[in-house]
């Protein structure tokens, strides 16, 4: 069986290989592990392997690993699902990065509890730039104003944009979803009114991680290609 320190180096192998062939710099892009329903058993196996970052989607799962792993104080977290504002205290607590903040309401949430523990967060804004209806996330057009809002919060530091790209196989259609976020960056960089400096894309995972990176992604979310299928939700991660 495969292991996930040999996951891993297939996955960086492929960011290196895609970065050679647009003409990046391999140490542009990050990996960002995404461990949603994993077993604490591949958490420590990426663990050992080096990782130090881990991507949840969901914040009741992301604090009780942080809880199981408290004795890895170097093991950050990373937030890359949607929010409910009562979450917020539990992710102020626990998390070194936020990739889904969306609107006003979550981001006062998370400013008050940030502001409660004397701390402060980077975080991700999360387009729809496919605009699926089911999905979290802003239209490319409510960015910019929601950029300028969050000037009101200091303890966001605003990193720069996240998205999922539509599940496709017609890569036009995928292309398309990073193109539209390429020009919104740039769109963003250039504006003196808004929050933060945009200087990063988090997008691209285990199927599209080499078109994210032709685009400009600056991070990429790779969960299945480094810990294999997940099993069920709530079947899956508890220790026994």
């Amino acid at each position: 069986m495969v292991s996930v320190a040999e996951n891993l180096a297939a996955v960086e192998a492929r960011i290196k290989a895609a970065c050679t062939r647009v003409g990046r710099d391999p140490s542009e892009v990050r990996l960002l592990p995404v461990s949603k329903n994993q077993g604490m058993e591949l958490i420590a196996e990426a663990y050992e392997a080096g990782v130090r970052l881990l991507g949840e989607n969901r914040v009741q799962e992301a604090a009780e690993k942080a809880r199981y792993f408290a004795d890895h104080p170097d093991l950050r977290w990373a937030i890359i699902g949607h929010l409910q504002t009562n979450k917020a205290r539990q992710v102020a607590a626990m998390a070194s990065e936020f990739h889904a903040l969306s609107n006003v309401k979550e981001a006062a949430a998370l400013d008050q509890a940030l502001d409660d523990r004397g701390r402060s967060l980077d975080v991700f804004l999360q387009v729809n730039s496919s605009g699926e209806p089911q999905k979290h996330g802003l239209p490319p057009d409510e960015v910019e104003p929601f950029a300028i809002a969050l000037k009101a919060f200091g303890t966001l530091r605003v990193r720069g944009l996240m998205t999922l790209a539509v599940l496709s196989d017609d890569q036009r259609e995928i292309r398309a979803c990073f193109e539209r976020m390429r020009d919104l960056q740039r769109r963003l960089r250039a504006s003196e009114a808004v929050a933060g400096s945009y200087d990063e894309l988090s997008m691209g995972m285990s199927g599209d991680l080499e078109l994210a990176i032709e685009y400009g992604a600056t991070t990429v979310r790779v969960g299945q290609a480094i810990f294999g299928p997940r099993p069920l939700p709530d079947t899956y991660w508890r220790p026994t």
